[in-house]
């Protein structure tokens, strides 16, 4: 049987998940690690983005010493003479308007090169976790929830990947920061000194709102789940909601959970917002400061009014960098649980062994065997037991049962959507475990009892993207008598089914089900209750037509009616996961009252 373990998938195509729970000392450093992931998986975007950042950083620094040249060379002389020449006016415009021409071009290449970083990430891992989905196998599948995997795939990606806004013009700013600091220290020292007391305030201030809001962040990612889950299961149960009057309860079970979320993320926003004015207010507060010292300094004789200019105006340069850093330190809680919750789907792998074997190539069906089976869905319970069967190349076998005897789970291991524990499933003689991936595809197809259409064409329905002809398109849905309202409706093949094809009838919806299977021309066809919703004179033209057409496949039929049962060759009685008779349907009849009881029992239910 599979197996679900967490670990570091070879799957992954660009090596980026990350463990992040496992190396994680603390938010900001996960965060961190979560920055590095994005940094690896587009270098060279993230590098033009920085460029941009520190053009923009070393020009705003610029102002600043444009500044106090102005204020020593062209202001003070001028309220000294009197005048001011009209060079020094010119050389101060060209010096500040050269200035702000390079800090824009910095703009523009930052938050370019930010953005495409950004929705590049968020695309790439989209495309990932969906994949990721669809390799995993259904008992996977059917352990999490559908609103949590919908989270995952958009929620939670667009949260982990929230701090590459920010990103680059933090990582450029720094270097800002650096020449800021250093110009400071070269104005003044004792200046520069009070003035980079800001820096251990704003540290303390991060730390604290970290930890606040990690839990909050944590619980509304998965509120977010749990509201997706709430929703999907609504619209996905429609019919039910409506039809037994449950619409009060399920916008209460929603609206439940949507005002905790609301709550949640309410109380995330005033930590927030509290946070953000610490952080705006104390670089403001250093530059008051500053100021005052600066005043007492220029009194005392012991530094230029322009050196104080430029401390100050430093200072206010700096508490840009400051807010962009805490601006990317604020977005490491929700990044940190987003990715985690991301990268968790991403690591797990499922032990499902492949082989290397093809199916043969014939136009004949194939030859079923199944030897010893045993299989349970949770350890210790076991559904079926033992079970042991052949189909001989294009005979039909019937499965007739009681309600959970194990009839669709026979199907999902035919067709390997699960491993049985014990015993092997052989299509001419090889082992299904021992087929290469996408092998068994190409041999088998099952129609399921609930049948299901995509918001597409019919022709899109039924071929699936495969390369069949229109002529051949036709011939399955002749088989399976949708030929005629398909042919009536107002763009035949071409016509748009809307969303699960809730334009069509249950009937209708199961015989294009059944041309999806039958215009692959499968060796093996598999119909569990494949035609329940279509009533008996179609049903018996659909197996008339199966029984008699040139597909000549091997079919192992799910069946209720007489009718479907008497398609059959053999006839295999299940009870409690067991093969408890077997016959032809008269055979049956006439020796097993339990039998004969069943399926009278199903036609009195039909009729």
């Amino acid at each position: 049987m599979s197996t679900t373990t967490e670990t570091h998938p070879p799957e992954t195509d660009d090596g980026d998940a990350v463990d992040v729970a496992a190396r994680r000392t603390g938010t900001t450093s996960a965060g961190f690690g979560v920055l590095w992931v994005a940094i690896k998986r587009e270098p060279w975007i993230f590098t033009l983005s920085t460029i941009g950042s520190v053009l923009f950083g070393a020009l705003t620094v610029a102002d600043a010493w444009v500044l106090g040249w102005s204020t020593d060379h062209v202001v003070l002389p001028a309220f000294d003479d009197g005048e001011i020449g009209a060079d020094m006016l010119w050389a101060v415009l060209a010096l500040f308007v050269g200035v702000a021409v390079l800090r824009a071009v910095g703009i523009v290449a930052r938050r370019l090169g930010a953005g495409i970083m950004q929705y590049r990430l968020q695309a790439h891992y989209r495309r990932a976790v969906t994949r990721r989905y669809l390799a995993l196998p259904m008992e996977w599948h059917q352990r999490h929830p559908t609103g949590q995997l919908l989270s995952n795939a958009n929620a939670d990606v667009e949260a982990a990947w929230g701090p590459i806004a920010p990103l680059p013009m933090a990582v450029g700013t720094v270097a800002m920061m650096v020449i800021a600091i250093v110009q400071m220290l070269l104005a003044d020292l004792v200046m520069a000194f009070v003035g980079l007391l800001v820096f251990p305030a704003v540290v303390v201030a991060n730390l604290v709102y970290q930890r606040y809001s990690q839990a909050l962040a944590t619980r509304a990612q998965e509120l977010r789940a749990e509201v997706s889950e709430i929703a999907h299961e609504s619209f996905d149960g429609a019919m039910v909601v409506k039809t037994l009057g449950r619409e009060g309860e399920e916008a209460d079970r929603f609206g439940r959970k949507a005002l905790e979320l609301r709550d949640t993320n309410i109380r995330l926003g005033r930590i927030r917002a509290a946070f953000d004015p610490v952080l705006a207010a104390l670089p403001s507060i250093g530059v008051l400061v500053v100021l005052s010292v600066g005043v007492s300094r220029v009194l005392n004789g012991d530094t230029d009014p322009g050196d104080v200019v430029t401390v100050a105006y430093l200072l206010t340069i700096v508490s840009f960098p400051i807010r962009s850093i805490g601006w990317l330190l604020g977005e490491f809680p929700r990044s940190v649980v987003g990715f985690e919750r991301v990268d968790r789907v991403l690591r797990t792998t499922v032990e499902m062994p492949y082989g290397d074997a093809a199916v043969p190539a014939s136009d004949h069906g194939a030859r079923l065997d199944v030897d010893a089976l045993d299989y349970g869905y949770a350890p210790g319970q076991r559904l079926l037991h033992d079970l042991t069967f052949a189909v001989e190349p294009g005979r039909t076998v019937a499965l007739v049962g009681a309600t959970a005897a194990g009839k669709s789970t026979i199907t999902a291991l035919l067709t390997r959507l699960v491993d049985p524990d014990d015993g092997a499933i052989r299509l001419d003689g090889t082992d299904l475990r021992h087929l290469a991936p996408g092998e068994l595809a190409k041999a088998v197809s099952i129609v399921p009892q609930t049948a299901f259409l995509f918001d597409d064409t019919v022709r899109g329905n039924v071929t699936l993207g495969a390369d069949v002809t229109d002529d051949d398109v036709w011939a399955a849905l002749r088989t399976a008598q949708a030929d005629g309202f398909v042919a009536a409706l107002p763009d035949g093949l071409s016509t748009r089914l809307g969303e699960r094809g809730t334009s069509l009838s249950g009937g209708q919806r199961q015989r294009l089900s059944l041309a999806r299977a039958l215009v692959r021309r499968p060796r093996l066809l598999i119909l569990d209750d494949a035609t329940s919703a279509v009533d008996p004179e179609v049903e018996a033209r659909i197996l008339a037509a199966l029984r008699d057409g040139d597909t000549d496949s091997t079919l192992v039929v799910v069946a209720y009616r007489k009718a479907t049962i008497g398609l059959a060759d053999e006839v295999l009685h299940l009870a409690d996961g067991r093969i408890v008779d077997r016959g032809t349907h008269a055979e049956l009849l006439r020796r097993s009252s339990d039998y004969a009881r069943l399926v009278n029992a199903y036609e009195e239910d039909a009729s």
